[in-house]
């Protein structure tokens, strides 16, 4: 299968930059690298995309445990430990056989992150996934934060569910520096990584949000996806206290004159849980790259 489908070919056309893509593609396996399975080891936090088999909404959600939650148990398969709480909106995603999914592993510590998409299935203590495709991603964007503490104590709380930000999960959006982004489309689930300076996510209102597409790796991968299919999923982290906030909605690209793009989301659903993470991490040492907040 191609690395790129026609949404993702039309926004490299219309960018200039098929050639670079083409080069950057070149990169995607369908194998885990020795490389890619010791970062795998090493890492407490762990953000896997799919559709809720229910109502076919695009989510994101995070799982964490002790280095070594995550592993390579073959050449194209990683284990997990541990599946989402029962209120997870993935809880019964990951609960099935055969599942496209998409992860995305990312160290704040060093500013790397790799990404594995493919297929899950339930295990007895959590779930497996087959590789279809495996690569890495530059560290533009990703905000550096030195070291994290584990509190084996936290526990998530209740979900909050709604269909619009109230204004304290608002201004959680507007002040965040890093969220994740889950789409889908003809070759399966993506789930990518987007971060700028605290501002860079606007909220234009309780159901409509809004960010720049920086130039990134001349992929379009997620917003190829979402050329063809709108569904989107979007996580943002409380990086100190744990607390998650997922939203699901439709989204699209809006390109202006000059080149640049925006991303619109409209929010259909709202879910909101904290202590859901039990990591505590340092402050963020912001990306060079992140240009600023356009007011």
């Amino acid at each position: 299968m191609s690395v790129y489908h026609a949404g993702s070919r039309a926004l490299q056309e219309q960018a200039g930059v098929r050639e670079a893509a083409d080069h950057v593609g070149r990169a995607v396996g369908d194998g885990i690298k020795p490389v890619a399975a010791a970062f795998l080891e090493l890492q407490p936090l762990l953000v896997i995309g799919a559709a809720d088999p229910v109502t076919g909404r695009i989510w994101a959600s995070p799982l964490s445990g002790e280095p070594g939650f995550v592993r390579a148990t073959g050449p194209r398969q990683i284990s997990v430990t541990g599946r989402p709480a029962p209120g997870d909106p993935l809880a019964a995603a990951l609960a099935q056989p055969d599942v496209p999914v998409a992860t995305i592993a990312l160290d704040p510590r060093t500013r790397r992150r790799m990404r594995l998409n493919g297929r899950s299935g339930p295990t007895r203590g959590g779930f497996s996934v087959t590789a279809e495709r495996v690569f890495a991603n530059c560290p533009k964007y990703i905000q550096r934060r030195a070291e994290y503490w584990w509190d084996p104590h936290r526990q998530p709380g209740p979900s909050r569910h709604g269909h619009e930000l109230n204004s304290k999960q608002a201004t959680f959006v507007a002040t965040a520096d890093t969220f994740f982004l889950a789409t889908a489309g003809p070759s399966g689930v993506e789930a990518s990584h987007r971060g700028g300076n605290p501002g860079f996510v606007q909220v234009m209102s309780p159901t409509e949000l809004s960010w720049p597409d920086y130039p990134g790796n001349a992929m379009f991968l997620s917003l190829g996806n979402l050329a063809l299919d709108p569904r989107a999923g979007l996580l943002f982290l409380d990086w100190a206290e744990g607390t998650v906030l997922q939203l699901t909605g439709r989204a699209r690209t809006e390109s202006a004159a000059d080149g640049t793009r925006t991303v619109r989301l409209s929010v259909e659903h709202v879910v909101e849980t904290s202590g859901t993470v039990p990591l505590r991490w340092a402050e963020p040492e912001f990306s060079p790259a992140n240009p600023a907040p356009t007011k």
